[in-house]
């Protein structure tokens, strides 16, 4: 599973090259496999990115601004979800990935398996 982030690498706004920046940071940081997807000089990349945010999830004017996250072809979320994700330590949930081996998520996965054995 790679993790797909759409970017603009040429954004005027300072706003979303700071969330860019936070989102690639922590996931390099986690050492989780993504890749960066440029919408700003693709254009597949920008209609597919369009295309592929659920609709709840677009702004009024329908156009879905970067950082935009997906598991493969299934979306994760932008980046409210993702800080919100974040903040309550469940990163690797949103991003529909197991957690690492030997980490506090990862313990309390085994015990729920253990428990629902018994």
């Amino acid at each position: 599973m790679v993790i797909k982030v759409f970017l603009a690498s040429s954004s005027g706004s300072t706003a979303i090259k700071k969330k860019q920046q936070d989102v690639v940071g922590f996931l390099e940081a986690l050492k989780v496999d993504y890749t960066q997807l440029d919408i700003a000089c693709n254009e597949e990349n920008r209609m597919w990115m369009r295309e592929n945010v659920p609709e709840e999830k677009k702004p009024a004017n329908g156009i879905p601004l970067p950082p935009q996250i997906f598991n493969e072809e299934g979306y994760c979320g932008d980046y409210d979800t993702f800080f919100d994700a974040k903040e309550d330590n469940a990163v690797y949930a949103f991003l529909g990935l197991p957690p690492p081996p030997g980490s506090k998520a990862q313990a309390e996965e085994e015990e729920e398996q253990e428990e629902e054995a018994e």
